[in-house]
């Protein structure tokens, strides 16, 4: 079987306006980048915004596992299965992340017949968007540091600053870090961070805003510090917005490519899951609404983060409504959870499976808790056996939930009409009652508990000393109304990654919140969560090489 890459790299594409022309996007209204990427102008933007909108289709998946799920896999094979079926449709995904490519993650751009094209560009520098956040994120920083090097005219306490540096990349040495160092021309000496580029404000603020005015307004309310009085000091106080607003111009337009298949995919943004809200760009979902009869969009990591905060944050903010969710599983993952070694997974045990299956289980149960219909699919290992796929077929129907086995990293489209066809059963038939989980008017500590019991099954939540008065404080700031973003870890349910299948009555800890107030949420971190990851012993930068005739190679 040929590799991803090599997949992607035989793949014949069109060129980008023919892709544009099936959502019946005009030639003018596309900013080129080479002959197979473009940006969706603004003023196309604006000229549909009051068009009727399509379908929305979330899909996420059980905790990821080193098995595999093959979430953004199924989300292209499903858009392409739709296009087979005549339907018009369009998917919507995050852009990849530097860090976790030359990590041990790898790209983002589906596998096998599946997959989005160009895919190297796609995985690399792609528009440059991840650049203009990253450059905007430090410019603030900048600003910051000088305004206090220049007379330090608000009063900021240096003791507290919040706002972090970022670069896009894994670099665990960059988490504390002094600087300052050297003469007295070159700042005041205190301790800083860096944050990866996906887990910075700006990207969030980036993918919730609406428009142009909106981005500024979220820029404005930034906090970077608190002055000596303890009062907040915003990027609105120093002046700071419309710099950054310029940085971000660009990189505000959605990103227009097109699967193996030729499908549109809209990539937009890229927050991190665990650390931030995974999803993508308001502005590219509401987009592709308006493009198509259906939008087949995802949310990072499994169910508990992304699903959870697709729909307690960005459709809360946003007023999306979505109309299914498509749950995706391999039987491999699930009898990991059931404690079968990597090496072992290919091999039939009905026994694992069945003790790693409630992982699925709370999923399905988490995503009916938001009344959105559930169709949980199977993406398809030759490995599998009849005894098992029958056993989860069985499993999930006797939940009064779907079921569609997909074979889209084999087939490509093909392999993934039976998944179509049952996703479009389900929203002919079944009318979501989508709700959120809480109400705005519960208080910061009851939402993390919500959350936590309902979604995560903790038993209780213990909060340190230093996250119960930063919520306080929070709180008293008039930032109680907010939504919560939990920052845990994806491999278990629990804040403890080892804690596999569905652990239950579980204590989980809150170590430290702070408010996004420009993206409009609060965080909570919860067990060893970082907010800059870090390389792997072994990571894959140690196998990406480019040969003499230009051709990238040991990219996944």
């Amino acid at each position: 079987m040929k590799t991803d890459l090599e997949i992607a790299q035989e793949a014949v594409m069109e060129p980008i306006g023919a892709v544009a022309e099936k959502l019946g996007i005009p030639e003018d209204a596309l900013e080129l980048y080479g002959r197979y990427k473009a940006k969706i102008s603004d003023e196309y933007l604006n000229r549909i915004k009051d068009r009727p909108e399509g379908k929305l289709i979330l899909v996420t998946a059980i905790n990821p596992t080193p098995a595999g799920e093959g979430k953004t896999t199924t989300s292209v094979g499903l858009g392409q299965a739709f296009g087979r079926l005549g339907k018009k449709a369009v998917v919507a995904l995050r852009e990849p992340s530097l860090g976790p490519c030359f990590g041990i993650k790898g790209g983002a751009a589906g596998g096998g017949y599946a997959q989005v094209v160009p895919m190297e560009e796609l995985n690399l520098h792609f528009t440059g968007d991840f650049h203009a956040v990253t450059s905007a994120n430090n410019l603030l920083a900048a600003l910051l540091d000088n305004h206090i090097q220049q007379g330090n005219e608000l009063q900021i306490d240096s003791r507290q600053i919040v706002w972090k540096r970022c670069m896009d990349m894994n670099d665990r040495v960059l988490r504390n870090i002094v600087v300052g160092l050297g003469n007295k021309t070159d700042g005041f000496v205190r301790e800083d961070h860096f944050v990866i580029t996906v887990a910075s404000e700006i990207m969030a603020i980036l993918c919730l805003a609406e428009d142009m005015k909106d981005l500024k307004e979220r820029l404005s309310r930034i906090i970077v510090a608190y002055n000596h009085a303890g009062e907040p000091v915003t990027a609105g106080d120093l002046q700071a917005v419309g710099a950054m607003a310029a940085l971000l111009k660009d990189a505000m337009k959605p990103n227009l490519i097109q699967t193996l298949e030729h499908t549109p995919v809209i990539v937009h943004g890229g927050p991190f899951a665990n650390i931030a809200h995974g999803c993508n760009s308001v502005r590219a979902t509401r987009a592709a609404l308006k493009m198509a009869d259906y939008c087949i969009t995802e949310a990072g990591f499994g169910a508990d983060l992304g699903a959870e905060k697709f729909f307690d944050i960005k459709c809360r903010m946003a007023g999306l409504k979505p109309d299914a969710a498509v749950l995706v599983a391999t039987i491999r993952a699930l009898k990991y959870n059931g404690g079968v070694a990597k090496a072992e997974l290919g091999t039939e045990n009905l026994e694992a499976l069945e003790r790693g299956i409630v992982n699925l289980e709370k999923h399905i149960e988490n995503l009916q808790k938001y009344g959105v219909p559930v169709i949980v699919t199977l993406n398809s290992f030759v490995s599998d056996t009849e005894a098992e796929i029958r056993f989860v077929r069985e499993f999930c129907e006797s939940r009064q939930c779907e079921f569609a086995l997909s074979e889209v990293w084999a087939k490509g489209g093909e392999g993934g009409i039976k998944l179509a066809e049952k996703v479009l059963a389900v929203l002919e038939r079944t009318e979501s009652r989508f709700r959120v989980l809480y109400e705005d008017s519960m208080p910061l500590t009851d939402k993390i508990r919500t959350v936590a019991a309902e979604i995560y099954g903790a038993g209780t939540v213990t909060f340190t000393a230093a996250a119960k008065r930063q919520l306080k404080q929070l709180t008293e700031l008039g930032f109680g109304h907010l939504p919560v973003c939990m920052a845990k870890n994806q491999y278990s349910l629990s804040d403890d990654p080892k804690r596999l299948g569905r652990p239950r009555d579980f204590e989980l800890t809150v170590r430290e919140a702070y408010v996004s107030a420009g993206a409009g949420f609060v965080v909570a971190l919860t067990g060893d969560v970082v907010t800059m990851p870090g390389l792997s012993g072994k990571p894959s930068a140690y196998g990406i090489d480019v040969n003499d005739n230009g051709v990238i190679t040991g990219l996944f």
